[in-house]
């Protein structure tokens, strides 16, 4: 049986995060959620993975030992991507614990299939085209409705979930390891609930508290003087803790990506950087991205109600009182940009001067507030795209500048400020 981890339809929802990644890619809690899947099914299975095309090359180079967008056995078990995976999962799956032909559904999300190969849908010479329509998949399967399970459904879920699956995350981490590089004068509170890899720096008077909450600081990871770290903090390797920063309250701080200034709640992704002073809450930051010093997000409204998202000019309400920023890959903010609660900025955006721009800046714009947005030219885009990752000793390769050009040619078709 092939074990085939999908793409939907719905994934088009949760962009601009997804345009560079799989739905997969996406962080909650201190994993992706690729990496939960296979954390939860820890070899039990193979699995093979479904994306879309143009991502495909990109992707492969990153991870060559997976089997991308090919289908070659006669039996097929699905598992949505967007499923954020759990003990429960990981039994159905390790197990195929369905019927042949038949599916679970929660709501309309289909979550795991099984099925012959003969029965899918759209396939041309093995492989899946596109993202995979599961309204047209059910209607050849025998659905069964289940309840309980966590689903990417929406822009701002990777929050909505993030404190709990911190929680859950933390269970992989060896607690009780101080192998790193600490500095005499660093206050360490609760090294039982502490793992400093081999490696690791934490420099002169860093204050790691753990009290309520564990701190894993990875392998080449450095957390500056004076820097404090409490309540549920991971830093991937090479990441690093600028002097005097204050990280709390669940967050994630990606491979080689540096943090400063106060962050609470919040996920940055691999590469990414805010090192300087200002705050950053209840957001997510994804792959490249730069704020400028003295960046600011909101992350609660004056009136403490629902935060809502300007999505395609159209407001929705998350039901969520904390929400701040969400940024695609390579946007950029200058100095003292300010962001209002539930702001969205696209792939590439550049965003400067006074003032609060809209909560919904659209990909590969340039402006700010007082004067609007206007297209930022492609060649330009990638032209800063390939310098930012050149100063983190990052090639830009050929398949990532035609994944680059490809998002840039069909989101600028859309419309911008003026």
């Amino acid at each position: 049986m092939q074990y085939l981890v999908f793409e939907d339809e719905k994934v088009s929802r949760l962009k601009p995060l997804v345009n560079f990644k799989p739905v997969y890619g996406l962080y909650t809690g201190f994993r992706s959620l690729a990496e939960k899947l296979e954390d939860a099914t820890a070899g039990s299975v193979r699995l093979t993975w479904h994306l879309r095309e143009y991502l495909a090359p990109f992707y492969g180079e990153q991870h060559p030992e997976r089997i991308l967008n090919r289908i070659d056995g006669d039996e097929l078990f699905l598992i949505n991507g967007r499923l954020v995976s759990d003990d429960v999962a990981a039994e159905i799956i390790i197990h195929a614990a369905l019927d042949p032909g038949c599916a679970l559904m929660q709501g309309d999300n289909l979550l795991f299939a099984r099925m012959p190969r003969s029965r899918f849908p759209g396939l041309s010479g093995g492989r899946p085209a596109g993202l995979i329509d599961t309204d047209v998949l059910a209607e050849c399967l025998s659905v069964r409705q289940v309840e309980g399970f966590r689903v990417v459904d929406n822009l701002w879920d990777v929050i909505a979930f993030h404190a709990d699956e911190m929680e859950l995350d933390g269970r992989y981490i060896e607690a009780g390891v101080l192998a790193g590089d600490i500095h005499p004068s660093a206050v360490i509170v609760n090294r039982s609930n502490i793992y400093v890899a081999p490696g690791a720096v934490v420099k002169a008077g860093a204050v790691l508290d753990a009290e309520d909450g564990f701190i894993s600081i990875g392998s080449g990871a450095v957390v500056e003087s004076h820097a404090l770290l409490m309540n549920n903090v991971f830093l991937a390797p090479w990441a690093k803790v600028k002097a005097s920063a204050r990280v709390y309250s669940n967050v994630f701080v990606g491979t080689a990506s540096k943090v400063g200034g106060e962050v609470e709640d919040s996920l940055v992704e691999p590469f990414a950087n805010k090192q300087h002073d200002g705050f950053l809450g209840h957001s997510y930051i994804s792959s490249w991205c730069n704020l400028g010093a003295g960046t600011n997000t909101s992350d609660l409204k004056n009136n403490y109600g629902s935060v809502k998202l300007l999505m395609e000019g159209m407001e929705i309400s998350t039901g969520l009182q904390f929400l701040g920023l969400l940024m695609g890959d390579h946007a950029k903010c200058s100095i003292n940009s300010m962001f209002n609660t539930g702001t969205i900025v696209g792939t590439s955006a550049n965003v400067f001067g006074g003032g609060f721009p809209p909560r919904e800046v659209y990909p590969f714009t340039w402006g700010g507030a007082a004067d609007g947005f206007g297209p930022y030219m492609i060649d330009k885009a990638v032209e800063t795209a390939r310098k930012v990752m050149e100063r983190r000793q990052v090639v830009m390769s050929a398949a990532y500048e035609e994944m680059f050009r490809f998002v840039a040619g069909r989101e600028q078709g859309r419309k911008f400020f003026l």
